[in-house]
């Protein structure tokens, strides 16, 4: 069987077997055995991929409800988070509509906001200072995906959920790799009007891909402070610009 055709057909029964697990098994598990198949889940479908996971400043995380602040460069860039903590995330209302992901996100807790509703985003921010008493979440507040050479400004809004809550504050930066040159790779980009199936084909044709996590120290750590959701936003993305 060619590689391609058993990756694809590895992919689709690691769905296949995600949407059964979320459709009969979720439903009766407390949090931290959701997160336990989340992790293991999302772990698997790199190793599909042939993506191998490293993590610098694993450690700098506490395990409190936090904000976690990322740039964005792939619809692989949740599985690679949830590999390595599983957390909730906000993403845009189009993510929703996707076939089959779309409808696992909805069941994973995803929290999903119009990016042209400013009055959506306020409502957002309340729902997300609510989850932050107990359970971590993670934005990516350039508001869009690039090919991760470089990072957009940070749009500040809904950093005003952790300075509501008083959660601390992590950014990361995640990168992709080539494993063959250490250099960094195109493959993972979903950019532009790139499709999903179009995407995942993509890193099909590229597979010796590795996916580094930074985490950096917090912005926020979470006590009184004067600090804005503007200063709190700008700090999280020079300090992730830098390790790129």
């Amino acid at each position: 069987m060619p590689l391609q055709i058993w990756v694809w057909t590895q992919i689709w029964i690691h769905v296949l077997c995600g949407v059964f697990t979320l459709s009969f098994i979720f439903p009766f598990l407390d949090r931290v055995n959701k997160d336990r198949k989340i992790q293991y889940w999302s772990k698997s479908l790199l190793k599909i991929f042939n993506i191998e996971l490293v993590v610098l400043g694993a450690d700098v995380i506490e395990k409190t409800p936090h904000l976690i602040a990322s740039n964005h460069i792939s619809w692989l860039d949740i599985y690679v988070i949830n590999a390595f903590r599983p957390t909730r995330f906000v993403a845009k209302s189009e993510v929703a509509g996707w076939p089959i992901f779309g409808w696992m996100a909805k069941q994973l807790g995803t929290v999903f906001i119009r990016r042209d509703s400013a009055r959506h985003a306020r409502q957002v921010v309340d729902q997300m200072a609510g989850v932050l008493k107990t359970e971590p979440i993670c934005i990516f507040p350039e508001g869009t995906s690039t090919a991760g050479e470089c990072v957009l400004p940070f749009k500040p809004n809904l950093f005003e959920s952790a300075i509501v809550a008083q959660a601390p504050v992590y950014p990361i930066s995640i990168q992709y790799l080539s494993k063959m040159t250490g250099m960094r790779s195109d493959s993972p980009a979903f950019i532009g009007d790139m499709g999903l199936l179009e995407s995942m084909s993509k890193i099909i044709r590229n597979r010796f891909l590795l996916a580094q996590i930074t985490v950096l120290p917090p912005c926020f750590s979470g006590q009184n402070s004067n600090i804005d959701r503007k200063q709190l936003a700008n700090s999280c993305q020079e300090l992730i610009a830098k390790t790129l």
